[in-house]
């Protein structure tokens, strides 16, 4: 028998864990006419609230809900993870908990499996009920990734992803602790089928991710995939250079005709605010390739793991 393992993150979701437990088992029936079962992984990170104590209701009700409840949070990445890890099965589905991620399309995810694919991935048309000046900033971080990354990343992807174990064991084989899942997705490669569907509003609670969080996990993705910040740098300090040489010039030859050599410092403070500014951001931009390397190189745990059903 067939084994589908269920891997889905929460942190303070207590309305929704058996909320989705209950969405999530309407496909009971299409997994016994299949002869599959099932394991639920919850994976708890850090959450303050009671969401720990609504898995072990369920884990209680049905021994195939299992828990990875973390010692604090560590991110959904590390979420992502932790359950990927624990999983046991002949196919791996990532959800969230929210039913954002509609349970009613894994027949249609499996009946591509069967076809051949190796792993079925969703993506929203839609952003019905985001904030305008969100989707906006979206759309933008997805066609820079286009432009700057060879690693295929889809406008509107969602990590909802049925994947057969070949695939999972292959983005297990890559141990960064910077994480862009939806990164990594795509640079293991292996066939994928894309589904469209409307976005769908989460059933209660409200969504972990502000837009701060959102801009340092678009940046987190640019800085995992793609080394162009750090061209532009190179190519911006060249250019800099350029024309600094070419206005010393200018001045020189200036000075020798018309003389006074002293005019024009409101001008001359401005450049050199100019370039100063640069400067930082050009070191800005080496620093933060910087302390991604750092915080590789230090070979820390990316979870750990506080209790496990």
């Amino acid at each position: 028998m067939k084994l589908l393992s269920v891997v889905v993150p929460c942190y303070n979701e207590e309305e929704n864990i058996a909320l989705f437990y209950e969405e999530f088992i309407k496909n009971q029936p299409y997994f016994a006419k299949r002869g599959m079962e099932f394991e639920m992984i919850y994976v708890d990170d850090g959450s303050k609230d009671h969401t720990r104590e609504e898995i072990r209701k369920l884990h209680e009700r049905d021994s195939r809900v299992r828990m990875i409840s973390f010692s604090r949070n560590f991110g959904k990445e590390a979420g992502l993870l932790a359950g990927f890890e624990h999983t046991r099965g002949d196919y791996i589905v990532a959800m969230d908990v929210d039913l954002q991620d509609p349970p009613a399309l894994l027949p249609e995810m499996f009946s591509y499996i069967d076809e051949g694919y190796d792993s079925v991935a969703t993506r929203r048309v839609t952003r019905k009920g985001e904030p305008p000046l969100r989707s906006f900033f979206a759309r933008c971080f997805y066609k820079l990734m286009r432009h700057i990354s060879k690693t295929e990343i889809v406008d509107g992807a969602r990590d909802y992803r049925l994947m057969t174990r070949q695939v999972v064991d292959a983005i297990l084989s890559m141990k960064e602790y910077n994480r862009f899942t939806k990164g990594i997705y795509g640079w293991v490669g292996f066939e994928t089928k894309w589904i469209e569907f409307e976005n769908v509003e989460r059933i209660k609670g409200e969504t972990k991710w502000s837009f701060w969080k959102l801009l340092l996990y678009s940046l987190e993705g640019i800085m995992a995939f793609s080394t162009v910040p750090l061209s532009i740098a190179a190519f911006v300090g060249i250019c800099f250079c350029v024309i600094a040489f070419a206005a010393m010039v200018l001045i020189i030859i200036r000075t020798l005709i018309w003389g006074d050599p002293v005019g024009g410092w409101p001008s001359l403070v401005c450049i050199i605010t100019l370039v100063a500014g640069v400067q930082l951001f050009c070191i800005g931009i080496i620093g933060q390739y910087l302390a991604k390397t750092y915080m590789e190189v230090k070979g820390r745990p990316i979870y750990i793991v506080k209790e496990e059903l």
